[in-house]
């Protein structure tokens, strides 16, 4: 490659980086700026008063709603993964292809046809507006992918290792722990931080499970900022700055483990 290639290059990388940043930039400065110049040409004005009134109208609540849910269902979906990947990377039993085949299918439902089958299931058992409908659907979404990840994963890593642990008398329990799972921490880094971005975001259980405003999660707050005739631009702006915030602060710090993690797991 040239010198006007490497130039074409740069500038490609530079418009994408503008593309990309241009945005939330003007997101967060306008979340500081007052509602009457928000939008204006004019000199602006700024305040943190957007955020006060935000967290006036119990947004906070819902932060801590959202963050808890993510943070049971990445746990506890993460680690079945683990145990998952491991039986089928690593044991040979009857059925194995067709029950991994099977996990996989599970990521090819769109999720709006399974909305109204889940609603009556959970309406049944009395677990609306509870959160743990919202916990066990979505544990249920992410462990497909994540499962097929860490399987991927863990085709890079020899097998003489378990071999070895067997031969001394390890279990496989103790294998995967103390032996496996250190080593596919990348792969498990990825995989939990899809899982917890897709939880974060996710919206159309939440709306229809959830109806009790202080058991909502972040996104159904956002959207009831959107009225029909007005639109609460400072809460708007406000409450993105502080929906986006968290994901980056999880994701700048692990993001060469997640790069790795996911570029592993795709090619094998």
């Amino acid at each position: 490659m040239g010198l006007a290639g490497e130039a074409l290059t740069v500038l490609y990388v530079l418009l994408v980086l503008v593309f990309f940043i241009y945005p939330a930039a003007w997101i967060f400065i306008a979340s500081f700026k007052t509602p009457e110049t928000m939008f204006s040409d004019g000199p602006a004005r700024f305040t943190v008063a957007n955020y006060v009134s935000l967290m006036h109208t119990g947004f906070g609540r819902n932060m801590l709603n959202s963050f808890y849910l993510c943070l049971v269902s990445v746990l506890i979906s993460t680690a079945v993964s683990i145990a998952a990947a491991y039986c089928f990377s690593r044991m040979r039993f009857r059925g194995r292809n067709m029950l991994f085949g099977a996990v996989l299918l599970g990521q090819t439902f769109p999720w709006i046809i399974l909305v109204t089958p889940l609603f009556i299931f959970f309406a049944r058992l009395g677990l609306l507006n509870n959160h743990l409908s919202l916990m066990v659907v979505y544990i249920a979404v992410t462990i497909p992918f994540s499962v097929y990840m860490l399987v991927g994963y863990l085709e890079g890593i020899p097998v003489s290792l378990d071999e070895a642990a067997l031969i001394d008398g390890a279990s496989h329990l103790q294998i995967l722990v103390l032996i496996i799972l250190p080593l596919m921490m990348p792969g498990v880094v990825a995989t939990a931080t899809y899982s917890f971005l897709v939880c974060w975001s996710e919206y159309l259980f939440a709306l229809a499970f959830l109806t009790t405003t202080e058991l909502k999660t972040m996104p159904l707050v956002l959207q009831t900022f959107f009225g029909d005739n007005v639109v609460e631009w400072n809460h708007v702006m406000a409450a993105s700055v502080l929906t986006t915030l968290p994901t980056l602060l999880i994701f700048l710090p692990v993001q060469s483990q997640l790069t790795s993690g996911l570029g592993s797991g795709a090619v094998k």
